[in-house]
């Protein structure tokens, strides 16, 4: 009896050994849409190249998702291992399943703040210039499951433009993604846009990071092109998740291999990250609250 007892347990150690090991063969890396899908396997390809040696891995494997819900449902269904969410995508996840994921990380920008802005664009040759001026016409959110470019306008509009959002415009709509939903408003598919940036520095440069700030840096924006009608109050920036039923030492190497890069790859760290941010700092799921609270409020999970 206590022969096969000790069977049965060094079976059991066995097979969890096993998981463990198969947990460290691939790193299976999510990517949210909305950008070019070439600039955004380019973009990430240093962590390709570097994340086995330092986390143990076999292979790196990236998943460019068409849209946000397709990184959000990867990791919901447990087939994505890392991803850098807006936090209005991390609320989706812990609205339908709080413990699938668990956020480690977050950027700092270039002033110490932990915070962005729902920036909102118009043509600047449109004769729109205020938002009082976009009275009845039509206004392109990024994606439903962006934090700035829909569920912080949405929230926060109201009060700008003094009434709900659908009696204000004149149509909404989504333009599937910040870049794309850029280009949109300068073709004139939408008379503005919302889409998000650090908002220190100047706006003709896009800021020093953000969705426009990318966009000048790649030369598809001539930020002399738009005009800046609303910047909303400062949003918590997106965590950097991860699997939570990842094993602890691939969780521990991770994060510190994260902390590190902006000091041993600096341009790997910018790439990722679209911008000048001055590193990482810590975070955990409280510090998502209010916008957890406000999804939760608003269009629920």
């Amino acid at each position: 009896m206590l022969k096969k007892a000790l069977l049965g347990a060094v079976a059991l150690l066995a097979l969890v050994g096993q998981a463990q090991a198969e947990d460290l063969k691939e790193f299976r890396i999510g990517i949210l849409g909305g950008e070019n899908e070439a600039d955004r396997l380019r973009n990430f390809q240093c962590l390709v190249d570097k994340l086995p040696a330092a986390i143990g891995v076999e292979k790196v494997s990236l998943f460019p998702a068409a849209d946000y819900d397709g990184v959000i449902q990867g990791l919901l269904g447990g087939t994505l291992d890392y991803a850098e969410l807006g936090a209005s995508g991390y609320a989706k996840i812990y609205l339908a399943k709080a413990d699938a994921v668990e956020p480690i990380l977050t950027t700092v920008q270039t002033d110490g703040s932990t915070g962005y802005h729902s920036i909102m664009v118009a043509r600047k040759d449109s004769g729109i210039t205020k938002l009082e001026d976009l009275k009845g016409k039509k206004l392109g959110f990024a994606d439903p499951d962006s934090t700035s470019g829909y569920l912080v306008p949405l929230v926060t509009l109201p009060e700008a433009i003094g009434a709900p959002v659908k009696e204000f415009f004149g149509e909404t709509g989504f333009g599937g993604g910040h870049e794309n939903l850029v280009l949109e408003v300068v073709k004139g598919t939408f008379d503005a846009g919302t889409t998000f940036g650090s908002g220190i520095g100047e706006f003709k440069d896009g800021y020093t990071s953000g969705n426009l700030r990318k966009m000048v840096d790649k030369g598809v924006l001539d930020m002399n092109d738009l005009v800046e009608l609303w910047k909303s109050p400062l949003i918590p920036n997106g965590p950097i998740v991860v699997r939570t039923s990842m094993n602890d030492d691939m969780k521990a190497k991770f994060k510190q291999f994260m902390m590190d890069l902006p000091k041993t790859d600096a341009a790997c760290f910018s790439a990722i990250q679209g911008g000048d941010f001055t590193g990482f700092t810590e975070v955990n799921a409280d510090f998502y609250k209010p916008i957890i609270d406000a999804r939760k409020a608003t269009i629920g999970g």
